[in-house]
Order: C-alpha cells, then structure tokens, then sequence
C-alpha cells in the first residue's frame, strides 16, 4: 500500500480535501515513486477514488511533454482492480470491478505468481483491507503538514498491530516515507 498520510494520521481531510499534500516533489522523491512503481502488475482502488486517478493519468500520458509523462503511462496501462458492491460494469479502460468478499478477492489476486499488487485508495476502501489485515507492505508517505480533522485509515483495527520499519527515506520537498511490512 501507498498513501499519503498527514503528521497527524489524516489522508483527506473531512470531505477528502488533499490541499495539504506536497505536491511539488523533489528529484528524488519522482525517482523513489519511480522505482516503487516500476515493478507493479495490477493496482487495487476503492471506486471512490478511481474517477479522479484514471483522469489524471490518462491526461498526463496524452501530454508527452509532461515530466511525470512515465507515470502517466504506467498507471493508465498497468491493469486496475476496482473494488466496488454497487457498480456492475466497469467505466474505466483497463480495469476490472470486484464486487465478492474483499478477503476472498484480494486473496485471488495474491495467489497469481508473480503478480505485484498496489493499493493507492481511497481511504474508505485502504481502511477496510487494513482491518482485514490484507496489506502486506505499507508504504506511509508522510506530508509536513497537520491537518487537525479528516479520515485515518487506521481506525477500527481490532487489537494491537505491530509492523516492522523495514525503512525510512527523507526526500528534499519534506517527505519522508516510512516502509513498513506485517
């Protein structure tokens, strides 16, 4: 999983406001997200989030000039998994809806050898596969900011979770990415 989370443990603010996220990236933070996302073969999102990524990716890939043109491409082509109990068909290119039991269905996904998932969101749907405790690696992209009110991917975990720091980067914009694994 990566997410971009507050000092303070917000990943939106109350009505997903994201206006507290760094979004000038420094060299090396684009370098490190490249690197993380190369290997990727499927992405994992909640519906709720979906619309707005695919947009923007797919708008990035169409602008060649675009410096982040290699993200755009890469999450516009790699194969997406929505997770959703309401939609019935897919409006999105190159992605497939999973509509079953969460565990059953990320548990399919983990078992395709080779497969390398990613989960970017939203926050609703990164809460439920970590009180399901379906995520393997959390990659917690932490922002200089205290937002004070929003959504905590963590609340409702049942019982203490101790994670291992496997490792922690500081970036030039004020990042720093703590990488976690259960």
């Amino acid at each position: 999983m990566q997410v971009q989370i507050s000092i303070d443990g917000f990943v939106c603010g109350p009505n997903g406001e994201l206006d507290w996220m760094t979004w000038n990236l420094s060299d090396d933070l684009k370098k490190f997200i490249h690197d993380l996302s190369e290997p990727i073969d499927t992405i994992l999102m909640g519906k709720n989030m979906t619309d707005g990524f695919v947009n923007h990716w797919k708008n990035v890939k169409a602008d060649k000039d675009n410096p982040e043109h290699w993200a755009g491409v890469k999450f516009t082509d790699t194969p997406k998994v929505v997770f959703s109990r309401t939609l019935k068909e897919s409006a999105w290119e190159n992605t497939t809806l999973a509509s079953g039991n969460l565990t059953d269905e990320v548990n399919k996904l983990k078992a395709i050898d080779g497969n390398y998932l990613m989960v970017y969101g939203g926050a609703g749907f990164v809460n439920s596969l970590i009180k399901d405790d379906l995520i393997d690696d959390y990659y917690l992209f932490i922002n200089p900011a205290v937002i004070g009110n929003g959504k905590r991917i963590f609340d409702g975990v049942k019982g203490t979770r101790k994670l291992k720091l496997l490792d922690s980067y500081k970036f030039g914009c004020g990042v720093v990415v703590n990488h976690y694994e259960k």
